[in-house]
């Protein structure tokens, strides 16, 4: 099964092609660039509360819709197969393009209402056209070094997810008109660099085709349910820190700066935790596991992330330092496994079914993270922030146990070379 698997992703033909490291950079800016809007209404929920007047319980829908819409989008583009019917450069230009002018229209309901959710859900949607397709373009591109190529792409996006952190920070943007705006500016220049400047793909790629009539069978592949248990249990962490921590250092710290400043240093310390310490897990996590295995990599990971939401919260009003030591050992840890889990299913899983596993992972994993996001917002008033982070280590508890059950099994031997 697995070397079917590897074959529906690993085909190319001739010799890799000799611009396939220019065009990765273009297409990892572009992705980064236009996934900056996800979390960019999360990046000013302090002034669209008071703005919109939103209630407690509305706050973390800022970016559960954008995680409703992301599934929908994804679902409805793999059942139609659009990666498959339309050039990657169109989809995912056009793809960025609507998510900027989703995010652009949030500037005209000075009042919020239901509309703002709907506009964050319909760019959930279009930015399901720009990951995923990324992901399938870069693959075309290397019929080797897959591994590598798609890690670097990770983290472009964990760095694009925590670009507005640091765009509160900038002077000229520092009302929540101005985040919004640039972020979706910075969308308009991923359209324009996907259409214009990424060089032409080598050859055709065909994403491997997601079929409802086929989930039946891969829920009983066990041990392709393993590897998507583990990614569940990531997932229920990863985008719930992604939300939580920039507002859990802006109360950590709010005696020790005035409001103002406490906005560009929690804003810009939550970019190096996510974004720049993610950016270095997302590369340290795929050497590693192509060199020592994946459920080890992910077991060393996930044990890592799920004991720093364990420990961030009794940092919470201690010394700035320890708290973002601990957030940075977070932020590298809670995304190194991310791309093994995808890899894993490749390596497991037949030709046949690899569409339909890879896509009901991904869209239970972000439904998860819906959950996981809600459970902390409803949380927080009620235990406060030493405690509230400490549920988001069940899902590394899940994960781990998960992939060390897969371990246990003959079939992990298929798993990066049998380095399992």
């Amino acid at each position: 099964m697995a070397d079917d698997g590897r074959a529906a992703l690993e085909t190319g033909e001739g010799s890799p092609d000799p611009s396939r490291w220019r065009a990765l950079f273009w297409i990892t800016v572009a992705e980064l660039l236009a996934i900056s809007v996800w979390f960019s209404a999360s990046a000013v929920t302090g002034a669209l509360t008071r703005q919109w007047h939103l209630t407690g319980t509305a706050v973390p829908w800022l970016t559960a819709s954008v995680q409703l819409g992301f599934v929908a989008g994804a679902l409805v583009s793999a059942t139609l197969g659009l990666a498959d019917r339309i050039r990657p450069r169109t989809l995912m230009a056009w793809g960025a393009f609507g998510a900027a002018l989703t995010t652009m229209a949030l500037l005209g309901l000075p009042g919020g209402g239901w509309g703002a959710f709907v506009l964050r859900a319909l760019t959930g949607a279009c930015l399901a056209v720009v990951y995923p397709v990324a992901v399938q373009w870069v693959a075309g591109w290397f019929p080797r070094q897959r591994g590598l190529a798609v890690g670097v792409l990770i983290g472009g996006l964990t760095i694009g997810s925590a670009l507005p952190r640091l765009l509160v920070g900038l002077p000229l943007l520092r009302d929540w008109q101005g985040v919004l705006a640039g972020s979706a500016g910075l969308a308009v220049v991923s359209w324009a660099l996907v259409l214009w400047v990424v060089p032409e793909q080598p050859g055709p790629f065909h994403p491997p085709v997601f079929r409802w009539d086929r989930v039946g069978a891969v829920l009983r592949d066990q041990p392709v349910m393993w590897a998507n248990l583990g990614y569940w249990g990531h997932m229920w962490e990863l985008y719930a820190m992604w939300t939580w921590l920039p507002a859990f250092l802006l109360a950590s710290w709010a005696s020790r700066w005035p409001p103002r400043a406490l906005l560009g240093v929690a804003g810009g310390a939550s970019f190096v935790a996510i974004g720049l310490a993610g950016l270095a897990g997302a590369l340290a996590g795929g050497w590693v596991a192509d060199r020592w295995g994946r459920t080890r990599a992910t077991i060393g990971a996930m044990g890592v992330s799920g004991a720093m939401a364990l420990v961030v919260g009794l940092t919470y009003r201690q010394a700035p330092g320890l708290t973002m030591l601990v957030a940075l050992v977070w932020g590298f840890s809670v995304i190194a496994d991310s791309a093994q889990f995808s890899t894993a299913v490749t390596e497991l899983s037949s030709a046949a079914l690899l569409g339909s596993a890879l896509t009901l992972q991904m869209a239970v994993g972000f439904l998860l993270s819906i959950g996981s996001i809600d459970l902390v917002g409803w949380l927080e008033p009620i235990v406060g922030w030493t405690h509230v982070l400490m549920v988001l280590a069940a899902g590394p508890a899940v994960g781990i146990w998960a992939m060390a059950r897969l371990r246990r099994r003959a079939e992990s031997l298929q798993l990066a070379h049998g380095r399992r």
